[in-house]
């Protein structure tokens, strides 16, 4: 390889390396994890109050096949947490 060879491929692998850092930068810049207290989740989470405040159970709640059993705990938890701070 000569040096005129030797800088074309210098170029580009820092061309290369500036696209990698961008695409990094993006996929940092991203939020990950669920979306707590979207239209979707306070949507479900009203319909386990209703149901809940109806005097079903957490496991006849589960049941219907709405949320699993481990969503219907953690809107248990929040539901007695805001009932909490009333």
């Amino acid at each position: 390889m000569n040096l005129d060879e030797a800088k074309a491929k210098i170029k580009a692998l820092e061309e290369e390396n500036a696209e990698l850092k961008a695409r990094v930068e993006e996929l940092e810049s991203r939020t990950i994890g669920r979306k707590k207290h979207d239209e979707a989740w306070q949507s479900s989470y009203n319909d386990f109050v209703v149901e809940y405040e109806g005097g079903k159970s957490i496991m006849e709640i589960v049941d219907m096949g709405n949320i699993s059993r481990r969503t219907a705990y953690r809107y248990l938890s929040y539901y007695r947490e805001m009932n909490d701070k009333q």
